[in-house]
């Protein structure tokens, strides 16, 4: 049967699967057609085989086994392959003009004398160079897609590998596929090897273990891992590859010895990995050992003059830690919430920028810098900014040829940054400067490898401030009292009240723990706040998947805060449909567009003809190409991790043993700090016991505190000699 397609009813681009209406000749009327195809937009003239089924809700069907797809011939066709929205810059208004004026001829025009459509009323040289640019990019993007569905994988990442590799991305991928798992966010290592195999490369061939062992690594890297002893590493690429151990441990070596790996003592390394935990244990054992470059500060006169300033009297273990942030080359300051970080902060910016220091803030993320800058009343930068990344070389202009223009250098929300990120931070720092890292042990450690400022703080290499005491305003939240009652080990103890800012709700199943969180974010804590359900209350789950994980509860949420609305623009990208007002959340740092993970913000315009969509973080708009979606997600609910460094009016918390895997204290602890004024845990009750009973941190394979103390040993046993003992 062949007819040309009136309407793409349904794609899906991961599988291919399609629900198309046609157009037959002969037939009365359209045609629906299931099947799968790679690619597929209205106006294009389908050819299928297969056979006839009666579906019970959508009557007669034709089931293709196979669907051979070409571009139109007509002009009724055309016009709708154009007005589709599949070029951007060209809708159904401007599809039907350019018909009207070169006819069958049109895509020709497109292709090789685009300046002719200038001639057409209302496309000028912008527009006419953003139908051009989408017309080439569309052509290799579909070449793409039908190479990636021939070999048995999706292609809703084809987008994504072409803006990777370009032109050259099917020579790229033929040349060696497993590259597609390394570069291309959302291609695993199976889909990769799945490519590999329909290529010819042999199961037992080098290149594949090879691949399998960086593929190893660098899963480990995602779960906070610098590094994997050997036997383990082994241990994993074998079971991953199924293939013989004889086969991975060649492999491993020729790697060792293209220095693609380095090995120290049992661990295997990526090489900037290692080098990156030997530069800050360098960095910082030098950093401790030099004296302060501060100006003279009289503190028994700067004391009053800054609590008459901040209108608020620091206690003794704060008044102790403000006079070793005066002497102190490098400090850490930490402590949870209510125990007056922010004050001791804000108190010491004050007395040195006093003395004409000059002060930089930066925090690991944008959410955490906002707040920074909030808090201190100073700009405030994330540390990618601070350091001016650049996204086209990947690298960082500020380094030690460049150095930061500051004479002190405050990192917050210090337990964020990773082991690779932190090396950058102390390479761009003056010889001259101080460093000061704020930020809470007992929250959760990086997403990134690493554990840094654990680590420091073990190795005892760099003074330590740990203020414990809770203020008095803070003794009145009972967010701030139950979290210090987690951390010690304690159940909540909730009291009940018209002014309680915390509550326990006990649920036993899935089931009713979803319907009362509904009734909780759709109708309870608005009533009670006076909030907006959706920008002000956030879901945040312990775990992506099950029945309370965020991609069920994200569904959940949608479908109630944000139903459908009938003749509004939807987009169906990458498994998931976006609405106009969704909330969704960055899922990676774009410098391009200066947004950073972990940055929510709302969907607020959708133009299938550009094939656009406008999102609004804050008070900034930023404008997401259609492929560019896969950028970010649905952020009803989110993941504790993901929460790191940001702060909501008000948290919710489902809670039960589906999530036992990543049932921690510091997990608890890291989401119920979250919330500002009004924060519910809601679920089974042996579940949030175990979880506060599990204080065991998950192993994070790394040698920087190793290297921290044996740096601090060999400092010590210098100045020893030194002093003649």
């Amino acid at each position: 049967m062949a007819g040309m397609v009136e309407r793409v009813t349904f794609h899906n681009a991961e599988t291919g699967f399609s629900v198309l209406r046609v157009n037959v000749e002969g037939k009365r009327d359209l045609v629906t057609m299931v099947g799968v195809v790679s690619s597929i937009s209205a106006g294009e003239w389908v050819t299928a085989e297969g056979h006839w089924v009666r579906d019970r809700e959508h009557g007669l069907q034709l089931k293709a086994d196979t669907i051979q797809c070409s571009p139109p011939t007509t002009n009724e066709g055309i016009e709708k392959y154009l007005g589709s929205g599949l070029i951007k810059g060209i809708g159904p208004v401007y599809a039907k003009k350019l018909v009207e004026k070169f006819g069958g001829g049109v895509f020709t025009i497109i292709d090789k004398y685009s300046v002719r459509l200038e001639e057409v009323p209302g496309i000028g040289k912008g527009r006419r160079l953003i139908i051009r640019a989408a017309w080439a990019e569309q052509k290799v993007v579909r070449e793409i897609m039908l190479f990636l569905h021939a070999h048995g994988v999706s292609t809703s990442r084809a987008v994504r590998i072409y803006k990777t590799y370009g032109e050259e991305a099917i020579e790229t991928v033929r040349a060696n596929p497993y590259l597609l798992a390394k570069d291309i966010t959302g291609i695993g290592f199976q889909t990769a090897d799945a490519v590999a195999q329909k290529l010819g490369i042999p199961k037992d061939s080098i290149i594949r273990a090879r691949a399998g062992l960086l593929h190893v690594l660098a899963e480990a890297m995602g779960n906070g891992h610098c590094a994997l002893p050997r036997e383990l590493l082994l241990e994993k690429a074998v079971v991953l590859l199924e293939t013989d151990e004889t086969l991975v441990n060649e492999a491993l070596e020729r790697l060792l010895v293209d220095a693609d790996l380095v090995s120290e003592a049992s661990l295997i390394y990526l090489p900037a990995l290692q080098r990156a935990e030997k530069e800050i244990a360098t960095r910082l054992c030098n950093l401790a050992n030099l004296h302060s470059t501060h100006p003279a500060i009289a503190i028994e006169k700067a004391l009053p003059w800054v609590e008459e300033k901040t209108g608020k009297a620091l206690a003794p273990r704060q008044i102790e830690a403000l006079k070793q942030a005066l002497s102190s080359r490098v400090l850490v300051i930490t402590g949870g919430p209510g125990v007056g970080k922010t004050t001791l902060v804000h108190s010491i910016l004050l007395i040195l920028r006093g003395k004409k220091v000059n002060c930089l803030l930066c925090a690991p993320t944008g959410r955490a810098a906002r707040r920074l800058a909030d808090t201190r009343g100073l700009e405030a930068k994330t540390i990618h900014r601070l350091l001016e990344f650049q996204p086209s070389g990947g690298g960082f202009t500020r380094d030690a040829n460049r150095p930061l223009d500051c004479d002190l250098l405050v990192a917050d929300e210090t337990s964020m940054i990773d082991v690779p990120l932190f090396s950058k931070l102390l390479r761009a720092l003056p010889a001259h400067a101080h460093l000061l890292l704020v930020g809470d042990v007992d929250q959760l450690p990086s997403v990134g490898p690493g554990a840094v400022l654990g680590d420091i703080i073990r190795s005892g290499i760099v003074p330590v401030v740990r203020l414990t005491e809770v203020f008095r305003q803070a003794q009145d939240s009972q967010i701030i009292r139950t979290a210090h009652r987690i951390n010690s080990g304690q159940f909540p103890e909730p009291e009940p009240g018209p002014e309680s800012d915390f509550f326990f709700i006990e649920r036993d199943e899935a089931e009713s723990i979803q319907s009362t969180l509904l009734d909780l974010v759709r109708s309870r804590i608005p009533k009670r706040l006076g909030c907006d359900p959706v920008q002000d209350i956030q879901v945040l789950c312990p775990m992506n998947r099950g029945t309370l994980g965020t991609g069920q509860m994200n569904a959940l949420l949608q479908s109630k805060l944000n139903p459908p609305r009938p003749g509004e623009p939807v987009v169906a990208s990458f498994g998931s449909e976006f609405r106009l007002r969704d909330k969704v959340i960055q899922t990676r740092n774009n410098y391009d567009k200066d947004v950073s993970n972990g940055d929510i913000g709302r969907i607020m315009a959708i133009d299938p003809g550009e094939r656009e969509a406008l999102i609004r973080f804050d008070e900034r708009e930023v404008v997401y190409d259609f492929g560019e979606l896969d950028e970010v997600s649905h952020a009803y609910a989110i993941t504790i991790h993901k929460s790191q460094g940001s702060e909501f009016p008000a948290v919710v918390i489902p809670i039960a043993m589906q999530h036992f895997l990543l049932l921690q204290r510091n997990l608890i602890y890291t989401g119920l700090t979250r919330g500002k004024r009004f924060v519910v845990i809601l679920g089974e009750k042996k579940a949030l016991g175990f979880a506060i009973r599990n204080s065991d941190t998950a192993q994070r394979f790394s040698a920087l505190e190793e290297r921290l103390t044996r740096r601090r040993g060999d400092a010590e046993r210098v100045n020893m000699e030194t002093r003649g003992c």
